[in-house]
């Protein structure tokens, strides 16, 4: 085995990549993809078709239901949750009631977070801690709030960007006061 498993971890399947943590009571049902060195925190749960990119840090108690295909270098905070279904009903489920949700790379979701299905997380964005998002997040985009609105951009490094220092019509180009890399803000 070319990961490591907690005993009481119930892991169905072994699409799971090289280096990959998975620990106590955590639970990947059997067709989810799981990527190199990821790390899958305790109570954690993966549905089947779920896809994990490489280097993904999932925290503890944290659900990501099917349909839900995750970029490399995400962090999934603490108790957050990815729901699949915008019309949930006890009495009755079908595959056609699934919507998909992609989180691109870098990411990074605070705790205890919701995430509605349908929508797009743009690479590097970051949302609150408590936000629940409902709409798609532009790159880089900070998410604040129930319902999260966008607040501001990050960097890479994930600190609010303030310094512009060159803005068209089409995109505004940051300075990090923190690392001084330059990220570049499409408008919408």
């Amino acid at each position: 085995m070319s990961f490591f498993k907690h005993d009481t971890a119930i892991v169905e399947g072994d699409d799971i990549g090289e280096g990959t943590r998975i620990w106590h009571f955590a639970h990947v049902r059997k067709t989810a993809k799981i990527g190199k060195n990821c790390n899958i925190g305790k109570g954690a749960y993966i549905d089947t078709d779920v896809v994990l990119g490489d280097n993904v840090k999932v925290q503890n108690f944290v659900s990501v239901y099917k349909g839900v295909v995750i970029a490399d270098d995400v962090f999934l905070g603490p108790a957050m949750t990815f729901t699949n279904d915008l019309y949930p009903r006890a009495f009755q489920w079908s595959d056609e009631d699934l919507v998909t949700t992609n989180v691109g790379k870098g990411v990074s979701i605070g705790a205890n977070a919701t995430i509605i299905c349908g929508i797009k997380l743009g690479e590097y964005a970051m949302v609150g801690a408590g936000s629940v998002v409902t709409k798609d997040v532009p790159s880089f985009g900070l998410m604040l709030g129930n319902p999260a609105k966008l607040k501001g951009y990050v960097c890479y490094c994930g600190r609010p960007l303030k310094k512009i220092e060159k803005e068209t019509n089409s995109s505004i180009v940051y300075c990090c006061d923190h690392c001084k890399k330059k990220v570049t803000v499409h408008k919408e």
